[in-house]
């Protein structure tokens, strides 16, 4: 890492200096990067110095150093929700980004995941670089988000998930929605997206793009003690798409799967696609829970909620676990979990 001539961590995000160093592909200390995030949530800066200063991430990986300082100005300006902290649950996430369009896989394992009996906070937001992010198949479905910690506890009390939409717990991640919508692109917010949920949850399920990242987290997670789960399939989804190989790596080992190693059919990108409009998504969803799907959608979800429950109870075997994830879908477990929790959800 480079740090030579850096400016104070105080300096201005408007300061040529800063991006000059930037530009030179430089790097900013953990400081300096939590100063700037802040300043950013603080509104101290205009879009268009949002939009450059995110560029920069675009000609340059990003440092464990500004993974680190961006996370923890993030950490520190988020609503606080310890109390849920209590249901010990867990979170299946994917940082986005990979360019695929799937469908609202990891949302949909969130669901079959609580109707296996187990807890599931999921935080989420709006696609960036997708058509349907999770919070758009939730508004799809009636659902008003909300900040109110006495409605989150009883959705987990009574269904087993409740559902964070990121802007409301974390100013900074509402300040940069729209210049992150306007690029259209992947940037470093899709990397910290996974690590900025407010619970700070002990368990995760994470899905990302490419093995580079996989490193990343890995050391973030090691450092943390956390039980997780990162999963990258080979040909660059951020999820267990089961188009080809994929690897599972946990705080004891890393796995290799082929999907038919796991009793799976290798499916092709088409059956992923996630449609053109959020409605559209959020229809291959029903189908999902609703176990009408074509057997690669139901099959994707499967695995990815079977990871869930592995990372959750380790000394299963991963078949018994995609067993426990069939229970749920097809005993109509999942489905039902979906139903009560618009209950709660729609009218709070």
């Amino acid at each position: 890492m480079n740090n030579n001539n850096t400016h104070s961590a105080k300096s201005p995000l408007g300061d040529l200096g800063v991006f000059n160093r930037l530009f030179e592909h430089q790097y900013l200390t953990r400081e300096e990067a939590k100063t700037i995030l802040t300043n950013m949530a603080e509104g101290r800066y205009n879009e268009s110095q949002i939009a450059a200063f995110i560029t920069v991430y675009f000609m340059r990986s990003i440092s464990v150093e500004e993974i680190l300082g961006f996370r923890e100005a993030l950490l520190d300006m988020r609503v606080n929700v310890d109390e849920l902290r209590d249901y010990n649950p867990i979170d299946i996430v994917g940082t986005g980004g990979d360019g695929k369009n799937t469908f609202n896989i990891s949302t949909a394992a969130c669901f079959v995941t609580a109707g296996a009996g187990y807890k599931v906070v999921k935080h989420g937001n709006y696609g960036a670089t997708s058509v349907s992010g999770a919070s758009n198949v939730m508004e799809e479905h009636g659902v008003k988000f909300s900040k109110e910690l006495d409605l989150h506890k009883k959705s987990l009390d009574a269904t087993n998930i409740a559902y964070l939409h990121a802007p409301l717990f974390n100013l900074a991640l509402k300040t940069v929605a729209p210049v992150r919508k306007a690029l259209g692109v992947r940037t470093f917010f899709n990397i910290l997206g996974p690590i900025v949920n407010p619970l700070m949850p002990k368990r995760q399920v994470l899905g990302v793009y490419d093995l580079k990242m996989a490193r990343l987290y890995n050391y973030i997670y090691q450092e943390s003690g956390n039980d997780f789960s990162i999963v990258h399939s080979l040909d660059g989804y951020d999820e267990i798409s089961l188009t080809d190989t994929f690897k599972v790596i946990n705080k004891l080992e890393e796995n290799i799967y082929t999907p038919e190693s796991l009793g799976f059919k290798k499916v092709s990108p088409a059956e992923l696609y996630g449609g053109n409009t959020p409605r559209e998504a959020a229809g291959i969803f029903d189908n999902v829970l609703n176990n009408t799907a074509t057997e690669a959608q139901k099959n994707v979800v499967l695995i990815n909620a079977a990871t869930a429950i592995q990372t959750i109870e380790p000394q299963l075997d991963i078949k018994d676990c995609i067993d426990k994830a069939k229970e749920s879908l097809e005993s109509g477990k999942a489905k039902e979990t979906l139903k009560k929790f618009l209950e709660i959800n729609q009218n709070p």
